[in-house]
């Protein structure tokens, strides 16, 4: 037998079974198209893009995996890319443990990527698998933060909200998506944890397992709003006139 330490398999889990509300009517947010072609599609792309992702799992609305899989069928992807689609669940955390699921054995590193992210560079997608094989459990991309944030005491709908702290700019950040885990530690996350979380890194949070911040990047904003889709129109426009893309 070799001595050779065998590779880390890197896998990337798409969740895409929302409907995007934020966007208006019209198809859910990842079927909506930039540059005439799906997020989703642009996110598969990104995963791919780096070659230590071996395998890309889309997670499809419940009813929705045999249209999903005829569009990335219908779509030029890297040669390499091996994706499977399976169907999701009613929130986002259970479209995450169905994806799970799905992975064959021999996968150790995970990524969790929003398809609302399209447009994320390979170095940042790089950067966090870097860090989880340096031995971080978890690892998310993050911008430092802009504007001055307030906590405040929620109220009702266009009523004052007051304030009632003002934390320290310094020390937060913004988080984007792909989010890296050691395979074992994001599964025991989904099988132990309870309770609302915004997102996967905070269940690994919930385990007391440490989560580390890489560098993250402007060009992996959510696009979430239908300005959000002009923003991503305008980038797509200049990767074509500087890259080529």
């Amino acid at each position: 037998m070799s001595d050779q330490p065998r590779p880390r398999r890197t896998a990337a889990v798409i969740p895409a079974a929302g409907r995007g509300v934020r966007l208006g009517p019209g198809a859910p947010k990842a079927l909506r198209t930039l540059n005439g072609t799906p997020m989703l599609v642009h996110a598969v792309r990104a995963m791919a893009a780096s070659r230590a992702v071996s395998l890309v799992v889309v997670v499809a609305p419940p009813d929705g995996a045999p249209d999903v899989r005829r569009l990335l069928d219908s779509h030029s992807l890297p040669e390499r890319t091996e994706y499977l689609v399976v169907p999701g669940g009613e929130t986002r955390r259970e479209s995450v443990r169905l994806g799970l699921d799905a992975l064959p054995e021999g996968v150790d590193i995970v990524l969790v990527h929003d398809a609302a992210r399209p447009l994320v560079p390979v170095e940042t997608v790089d950067a966090v698998i870097e860090a989880v094989r340096d031995g971080a459990p978890a690892v998310v991309p993050a911008l430092p933060l802009a504007d001055t944030v307030k906590e405040v005491e929620p109220a009702s709908a266009g009523e004052p909200e007051p304030v009632v702290a003002t934390p320290e700019r310094a020390r937060l950040r913004a988080v984007q998506t792909p989010q890296g885990f050691a395979h074992e530690t994001l599964a025991e996350a989904h099988r132990t944890v309870t309770g609302d979380v915004t997102d996967d890194a905070g269940m690994v949070e919930r385990l007391g397992r440490k989560v580390v911040v890489v560098p993250g990047h402007e060009e992996a904003f959510k696009v979430t709003r239908p300005l959000d889709l002009v923003l991503a129109e305008a980038v797509l426009a200049r990767r074509r006139a500087n890259d080529g893309f």
